[in-house]
């Protein structure tokens, strides 16, 4: 039954996806044949080749407002994946090596927005007096998005990857912090009331029973912060520049080539599923039933 419902499932995503991709083809193909080509001289051919514009025979082939048909773009994509990690200067780097600064500012303000988020988070849950007092600040900070921090960083930090970095951590740090707090302040009063009655002490409490029963909601809340942080740093990097798959888009935009850009765009909806089906694993390992 199981089996059968996943081949149904299976099979409609490929149906959508075929007609995804039909209607593409459709909707970006020419109408009609380009008539300055049907024309062209043998003058005008030769022009046209020395410029790299498209010649008689190949006028058919080219569509001349920009947007690629599927045979197109895949063949950019090809040419992408053939040689992610060339380095042709500061404006023609490999998707590989713009996915790789991207991830590295998204792990790097994670590790440390974990950092504080989850001890802070733990003593907030365990203490209802500090959970009173932080609680004000933490409902006006949390609602102000990331890129509006990017100028304080850029003033104050002076440079502009260290400022994405910061950006990360301010916008992954909120949903590890109030699931991190609200996990450990449920956990049951039973199992709390067992280790008094054990004398167990704080810290083996804390290890062995209160962040084992919490574990659940806090890989939550940082699954949420993953998710929040690969969309974030793609706006970032549109500001900050220089390199990152935000940055990418952006120069390929500029440059006009749509190809380059949905194929970035594919490739950041690709890496944010991984690191959201790695998170998903790491829930399943820690989701326990009562």
């Amino acid at each position: 039954m199981k089996a059968s419902f996943r081949l149904r499932a299976a099979m409609l995503s490929a149906f959508l996806f075929a007609a995804l991709l039909g209607i593409w083809q459709l909707g970006t193909t020419p109408r009609h044949a380009p008539q300055a080509a049907a024309v062209m001289t043998a003058e005008e051919a030769e022009y046209a080749a020395l410029m790299g514009l498209p010649t008689t025979g190949q006028a058919a082939a080219h569509k001349n407002d920009g947007f690629p048909t599927p045979s197109q773009f895949a063949a950019h994509a090809l040419e992408h994946l053939r040689d992610p990690f060339y380095d042709n200067g500061p404006n023609d780097k490999g998707i590989g090596i713009q996915l790789a600064h991207s991830l590295m500012r998204v792990g790097l303000g994670y590790l440390l927005a974990m950092a504080v988020a989850i001890p802070l988070g733990f003593v907030i849950g365990m203490s209802p007096l500090l959970h009173k007092a932080l609680d004000p600040f933490i409902q006006v900070l949390k609602p102000i998005s990331p890129l509006a921090w990017m100028p304080i960083a850029l003033y104050t930090i002076k440079d502009s990857s260290v400022s994405g970095i910061f950006v990360i951590f301010i916008c992954s740090i909120w949903p590890m912090l109030i699931n991190t707090a609200f996990g450990v302040a449920n956990v049951r009063r039973d199992w709390l009331n067992v280790a008094r009655t054990l004398e167990v002490s704080p810290l083996r409490k804390a290890f062995e029973v209160i962040l084992p029963a919490a574990a659940p909601t806090i890989i939550t809340g940082m699954r949420i912060s993953m998710g929040i942080a690969w969309l974030v740093i793609v706006a970032a990097e549109m500001l900050i520049g220089g390199t990152g798959i935000g940055y990418f888009v952006w120069n390929e935009w500029n440059n006009l080539s749509l190809a380059n850009v949905i194929f970035a765009v594919l490739v950041i909806g690709v890496v944010g599923m991984a690191l959201d089906l790695m998170f998903a694993q790491l829930q399943k390992k820690v989701t326990y039933a009562e």
